[in-house]
């Protein structure tokens, strides 16, 4: 038990020696490395660069969920060229046929909803899935910026108001009651994204008008 939270501590230590290094550009490589690579701890590095830094937090969010979206294409690729069977393996026959039913009905949220969702949240099968479903390039890469936005936004609103400890917390409710975390933000998505349209759509109004 020692050895391995001593290498849990000298794995943490080398994380934030790498990330001192690379200043603001951090959460970017970080955020890559989680998706190409394997797990890295972005949500506390975001959390924390936000704490710290609050006055570039849109700064951070949006770095943060480009190094997701560029991380995820490699595996994107490979799900392409052949992932169909990869995926069959990690997962049961019924988990991958609702997996593929939900892109063939909705794509674009089949793949942005879970990409606001924190671990334990298995990403990258929906990734694979995406692949599977051939789902279309720009939208594939939209879905996984929106959905990453959405997390690392309120994620950050959250680290501001209670501290970079949130995040464990985050995790924990998430696991706990992962029906309810679902809803709200999938409604918050909803209301931002029409809002959005809404506010487009009085700014073209204003300018016919004038």
């Amino acid at each position: 038990m020692k050895t391995l939270g001593h290498i849990l501590a000298r794995y943490t230590a080398w994380i934030w020696m790498l990330l001192h290094h690379l200043g603001i550009w951090g959460v970017f490589a970080i955020a890559f490395a989680d998706s190409a690579l394997l797990g890295m701890p972005v949500d506390a590095v975001v959390a924390t660069y936000v704490y710290k830094d609050h006055k570039r937090l849109l700064f951070y969010v949006v770095m943060a969920s480009l190094g997701s979206t560029i991380g995820s294409i490699p595996l994107y690729l490979i799900g392409y060229s052949g992932g169909e069977q990869v995926l069959r393996k990690r997962i049961s026959e019924a988990r991958f046929q609702r997996i593929h039913q939900s892109f063939e009905r909705h794509e674009f949220w089949a793949l942005m909803l879970p990409g606001m969702l924190p671990p334990p949240m298995p990403f990258k099968l929906f990734v694979l899935g995406a692949a599977i479903a051939e789902m279309k390039w720009t939208h594939f890469l939209l879905a996984i910026f929106a959905g990453r936005f959405v997390r690392f936004f309120v994620l950050s609103l959250l680290a501001l108001y209670f501290g970079p400890e949130i995040v464990g917390l985050f995790g924990s409710v998430f696991s706990r009651h992962i029906y309810w975390v679902v809803v709200a933000l999938s409604t918050a998505a909803l209301l931002g994204f029409f809002y959005w349209i809404i506010r487009g759509r009085r700014r073209r109004a204003r300018s016919i008008a004038a």
